[in-house]
């Protein structure tokens, strides 16, 4: 029996930040699963500027599974959030609240249901990644309402399910995703490079340049270059895999300058990838272009010595 006759409610609230690709995850080779094309690496932001926080809730009372949005309650019923609500159910422990007399045998999580507030501290759908933040808080919060006793790495293959980078937003500081080889996902999770500690003199300015949600979603977007790019493939196959140990290396060694600098030619790859798709996509508008014109005067003024701003390209994190 699940905790007597009473109307009980049992509550999980939780908080994750984004992050942002500084080698970055474009394109799928498995849309259901989400298995991408290549490995990438990510920082994580703070989250007292830009995260998710989500309360998850349990109770014999509710009829059905519900989850709002921004105040707003949308629709549960779509295959990355049923992937994510299964996957994490299929894992429950037993629960016990002796304070409050309530016990859930591992074997009644099928038959609870759910209701989950989340809610966005930044723009939604405009290329901040909130929906890496909001699957990776969404998974990370029942995975604590129900006692899962995964890792944080298997975790956050199941929030990968959701959305791609989402996997990476289970850390904290520098952030790798492994794209891995099995078909059937198993081994395409995160890792944890180096924690928030290893380098905290690093700043990241973020500038929001428009708000608006973005003309071409994401989904959409790597499915066309996916289908239409030849530099996608040349990206995958021969350029990504030497950043990213080059990316690792730069991180080890707080070496800002070569972190810049790959970070910076990964970016504007990405933005070429996304032109050679067809038709051609485009996620930077006047207003970046010219924040990006600012940086790169002021670097070359240093001389070529030092890089003193690292741009993320404005309007994906990718």
């Amino acid at each position: 029996m699940v905790g007597g006759a009473e109307k009980w409610v049992m509550m999980v609230t939780a908080q994750t930040p984004t992050n942002i690709a500084v080698i970055k995850y474009w394109g799928k080779r498995d849309e259901s699963l989400i298995l991408p094309v290549n490995d990438s690496i990510s920082v994580t932001l703070d989250p007292d500027h830009l995260c998710t926080t989500t309360t998850v809730a349990v109770s014999p009372s509710f009829e059905r599974d519900r989850m709002w949005l921004n105040g707003k309650e949308i629709s549960l019923s779509g295959g990355r959030y049923q992937n994510c609500l299964r996957e994490i159910r299929s894992r429950a422990s037993d629960v016990e609240d002796e304070e409050n007399g309530i016990k859930i045998p591992k074997k009644d999580w099928d038959k609870l249901h759910l209701h989950i507030a989340s809610y966005n501290n930044f723009p939604t759908a405009a290329g901040l990644a909130s929906s890496a933040a909001g699957f990776a808080c969404l998974v990370f919060s029942l995975a604590k309402l129900m006692n899962v006793k995964e890792d944080q790495s298997k975790l956050s293959a199941i929030a990968r399910q959701g959305s791609g980078s989402a996997c990476r937003s289970l850390f904290g500081g520098f952030v790798k995703w492994i794209m891995g080889r099995d078909e059937d996902g198993r081994d395409s999770l995160a890792v944890q490079l180096a924690d928030e500690k290893h380098w905290d003199d690093l700043f990241i300015i973020i500038a929001v340049v428009s708000s608006r949600q973005k003309e071409t979603s994401s989904t959409t977007g790597m499915r066309e270059t996916v289908e239409t790019s030849l530099l996608l493939k040349h990206r995958a196959k021969e350029i990504v895999p030497k950043r990213i140990l080059q990316m690792e290396e730069a991180i080890k060694n707080r070496d800002f300058t070569s972190f810049a600098q790959l970070a910076c030619a990964d970016s504007n790859q990405f933005h070429a990838v996304c032109l050679d798709t067809s038709p051609p996509i485009f996620y930077m508008n006047d207003t970046s272009h010219r924040v990006i014109s600012i940086a790169e005067k002021w670097n070359r003024s240093e001389g070529g010595r030092r890089w003193h701003i690292l741009l993320m390209r404005a309007q994906m994190q990718y």
